[in-house]
């Protein structure tokens, strides 16, 4: 049986922790309701910019008949495509990167007789270290993008990526993040990115726009612009479910914290009282002895 000082240096420790996990909750809360704004006002313009693109592009394949962009046009050979990776750059969130890093795998292992060459980007310090510990090369590391966040990184990105495309590199491009549900709830999406899926136009939708200034002009100027803005939104999502996940991670922590600290209390006790009572059969027994 452990002494009473081990037991009181265990609950001291503890306790220790049990403040820590603490505040790093508070910490991740007020991250996240940061994150989580930026999030859903970046929605609506995704979801907005996404419907105008398919307009527009399912009306210039009406006319022309072919893809009307470069970054559309579907190869009939997909060869080399690249897997971008998203985690965080830190841990004690979780199954935030094990969630991805798993699906990970399964795409590697489900597509490894479908595609000639499989390419790993990763975004986050985490994905970087899992696949450098099991020697899977990567062609692209993003580091530091979640230390300071903006949309000039979302577009340095795409550009890159949009580059490798047109150079006919790359055949395909998928994003793989965690997809923000709620606090307690991450989905893994896997998107695809590059070539751009052209969505047909609603039956019964018969209204067009006038383009300035012209309408090719305008789509070359949008297909950039919405693969950015598919990037944007995956680092925002995966960023808001990162302390979603930390969040609850240390909710988590914090309270199986204090069971144990109440277990130890109880231990403790237990064992003062059997050292007190020891010690009275000890007294008993010695003043017996004088008497005898």
């Amino acid at each position: 049986m452990a002494s009473l000082r081990d037991i009181r240096d265990r609950i001291d420790s503890v306790k220790n922790t049990q403040k820590i996990t603490s505040a790093m909750k508070m910490v991740a809360a007020a991250k996240l309701r940061k994150s989580q704004e930026s999030m859903e006002q970046a929605r609506p313009y995704s979801v907005e910019l996404g419907g105008l693109l398919s307009r527009l592009s399912a009306r210039m394949q009406e006319e022309v008949g072919k893809a009307p962009h470069p970054l559309m046009k579907v190869r009939s050979e997909v060869k080399r495509v690249l897997l971008v990776v998203m985690t965080s750059d830190r841990g004690l969130c979780g199954s935030f990167n094990t969630s991805v890093l798993r699906r990970a795998e399964r795409f590697l292992r489900e597509n490894a007789n479908r595609f000639e060459e499989i390419e790993i980007a990763t975004i986050g310090r985490k994905g970087h270290e899992y696949f450098a510990k099991r020697h899977v090369s990567t062609v692209t590391d993003y580091p530091g993008v979640f230390e300071d966040l903006t949309f000039r990184r979302a577009i340095d990105i795409a550009d890159a990526l949009s580059q490798a495309f047109l150079d006919d590199h790359l055949d395909g491009v998928y994003l793989l993040y965690n997809e923000f549900q709620s606090v307690m709830t991450q989905e893994v999406v896997l998107h695809d990115l590059l070539p751009i899926v052209q969505s047909e136009l609603p039956s019964g939708e018969e209204h067009d726009y006038l383009y300035e200034p012209n309408r090719p002009e305008v789509l070359n100027t949008l297909v950039p612009r919405h693969v950015a803005v598919c990037i944007w939104q995956a680092l925002l999502e995966s960023l808001a479910s990162e302390y979603g996940a930390r969040m609850t991670a240390m909710d988590s922590a914090t309270k199986n914290a204090g069971e144990l600290v109440d277990s130890l209390t109880l231990e403790f006790n237990r064992a003062r009282q059997a050292a007190i009572t020891m010690e009275l059969m000890d007294i008993v027994g010695g003043a017996e002895a004088l008497n005898g």
